[in-house]
C-alpha cells in the first residue's frame, strides 16, 4: 500500500469541522488554480484563433509563394512573365506544391455619375482556387473567369460598393489610362465580398484574366506571374527555398528573369504584428502559473501548520521525513486535479460558447475581423495542463520539506 497517497487521500477527503482555516485555504488554492488555467486556455485559443485567420485572410489575397518577374518583386513596376502550360507544369512539380494558379494586375478606374475610385484588377483564370472569396463572399456570385474570353464581370469588395454606392448586379465603367491613351470598359458587377482587410478591401477587384492581359498589352501566354499553395504553412521556407534553386533566376522566352517571394515577404508589417501577439501570450502565461503557484504555496502552508501535531504522530511512529514530505505532495496534487478539472470546465466552455455564438465582438476597422476568432487546438490544450501539474507540484517541493523538519515533541506546542 502506498502510505503517503492514503493518508493524503484521508486528509484530502476528511469533514473536520475544527479545519475552520484548511478549508478556506484549499477553496482558494483550487480557484487559483482553475483560474489560472481558464485564462491560460481562453487565451491561447484566442490567439492562435487570431493570427490563423488573420495569416490566413492575407494568403487568400497572395496565397503561400508567389512566382514572377523579377522587377516586379523588386521594383515598382509591373512587367509580365511567361507562364505558359510548360512553366506551370515545372512549378508544380516542385516538392510540397499543392496548387498553381496565374494572375495578371492592372491600374484603374471604376466610375459612377457621382463619385470614382482608383483600384486594381486582378485578373484570374478557371484554375484559381476560388474558396477563400466563397468565404467572404456578402452578395452576388463569382462568375467563370477565364484566360480566353471576357465576361465583362467582376467582383469588387464592400468598401468599393459602399463608397461607389454600387450593388450586385449594377453596371460601372472602368477607365485605364497608361501609354497606349485612355481605354474605356462597361463591367457588370457580379458579387460583393468582404475581408475586413482594409489594405486589400480598398484596392483590389477581380476580373477575367484574359481581360487584365489584354488591357496590358502581353502576350496570351504571360502574365504577371503564378501564385503556389503548399501542403503545410510551415513548410512554405522549405519550398521556397527549392523554388530558388530550380526557378529563380531563369529567363523565359522573352527575355525576363524570374523570381520567387513568400507571403511573409510580401507583407512582413502584419506577420510581424502577428508574431508580436506570442509575446503576450507568454507573459499571460507566466503571469498565471505565478498565481497558481504562489496560491497553492499558501494553501498548503496553512495545512502544514494546521496539520502539525498529525506530523508529529507519524514522526513518532516512525514515518520518515520523505514519507511526510510524499504526503502533502500528494495531498497538493488531489487540490491541482480538481482545479484543473475546474479550469478545463471553464476555460473550454468560454471557448465553446464564443465559437457557437461569437458573442464578443470587435471593431473590424481595428481588428480585421469582427468577432474574438477562438481554435481548439488539442496539442496546446493538453500541453498547458501538463505544464500547470508539473509547475504547480514543483513549486511545492521547497514548502513539503517544511513538513518533514516537524519534531515530535516541538509539535506538541501547536496542541
Amino acid at each position: 500500500m502506498n502510505l503517503p497517497l492514503f493518508i493524503a487521500r484521508r486528509i484530502y477527503s476528511a469533514n473536520d469541522a475544527r479545519q475552520k482555516v484548511g478549508r478556506p485555504a484549499m477553496r482558494i488554492a483550487t480557484a487559483g488554480v482553475a483560474i489560472g488555467l481558464a485564462v491560460m486556455l481562453v487565451s491561447v485559443s484566442v490567439v492562435l484563433g487570431f493570427k490563423h485567420t488573420i495569416r490566413d485572410k492575407v494568403i487568400g489575397f497572395g496565397s503561400h509563394i508567389t512566382v514572377a518577374n523579377f522587377m516586379s518583386l523588386h521594383g515598382r513596376d509591373t512587367r509580365p512573365v511567361c507562364m505558359d502550360d510548360s512553366m506551370m507544369a515545372v512549378l508544380r512539380s516542385v516538392s510540397g506544391v499543392k496548387h498553381v494558379q496565374r494572375y495578371a494586375l492592372k491600374q484603374g478606374i471604376l466610375k459612377t455619375d457621382s463619385d470614382f475610385l482608383g483600384v486594381a484588377f486582378k485578373g484570374i483564370a478557371s484554375e484559381y482556387d476560388t474558396t477563400f472569396i466563397h468565404n467572404n463572399l456578402v452578395s452576388g456570385s463569382i462568375p467563370a473567369f477565364s484566360d480566353s474570353a471576357s465576361h465583362n464581370k467582376i467582383l469588387i469588395s464592400q468598401i468599393m460598393a459602399d463608397r461607389l454606392q454600387l450593388k450586385s448586379g449594377d453596371k460601372v465603367f472602368a477607365y485605364f489610362i497608361d501609354g497606349n491613351g485612355v481605354r474605356v470598359r462597361r463591367f457588370t458587377i457580379s458579387g460583393v465580398y468582404q475581408t475586413n482587410l482594409s489594405k486589400f478591401d480598398e484596392s483590389i477587384c477581380f476580373t477575367d484574366l484574359y481581360t487584365t492581359v489584354r488591357l496590358n498589352g502581353w502576350k496570351p501566354d504571360q502574365a504577371v506571374g503564378a501564385e503556389l499553395t503548399v501542403n503545410e504553412f510551415d513548410n512554405v521556407d522549405a519550398v521556397e527555398e527549392l523554388m530558388v534553386k530550380k526557378v529563380n533566376r531563369t529567363v523565359d522566352r522573352y527575355g525576363e528573369t524570374y523570381s520567387s517571394e513568400t507571403i511573409q515577404d510580401s507583407n512582413p508589417q502584419i506577420f510581424t504584428w502577428l508574431d508580436l501577439l506570442d509575446l503576450n501570450v507568454w507573459i499571460i502565461l507566466a503571469l498565471m502559473l505565478c498565481v497558481a503557484g504562489f496560491t497553492m504555496i499558501s494553501g498548503l502552508l496553512i495545512i502544514i501548520l494546521e496539520r502539525t501535531a498529525m506530523i508529529g504522530v507519524l514522526k513518532a511512529l516512525g514515518a520518515r521525513s520523505g514519507t511526510v514530505r510524499k504526503t502533502f505532495l500528494w495531498f497538493a496534487v488531489f487540490i491541482i486535479g480538481k482545479g484543473m478539472l475546474i479550469g478545463n470546465l471553464v476555460g473550454l466552455g468560454l471557448i465553446m460558447l464564443q465559437n457557437l455564438t461569437g458573442i464578443v465582438k470587435l471593431d473590424a476597422a481595428t481588428y480585421y475581423v469582427d468577432v474574438v476568432p477562438v481554435e481548439f487546438n488539442l496539442p496546446a490544450i493538453l500541453l498547458l495542463n501538463a505544464a500547470t501539474l508539473v509547475v504547480s507540484v514543483f513549486v511545492l517541493i521547497a514548502p513539503s520539506f517544511l513538513a518533514s523538519k516537524v519534531h515530535p515533541a516541538k509539535s506538541m506546542r501547536y496542541e
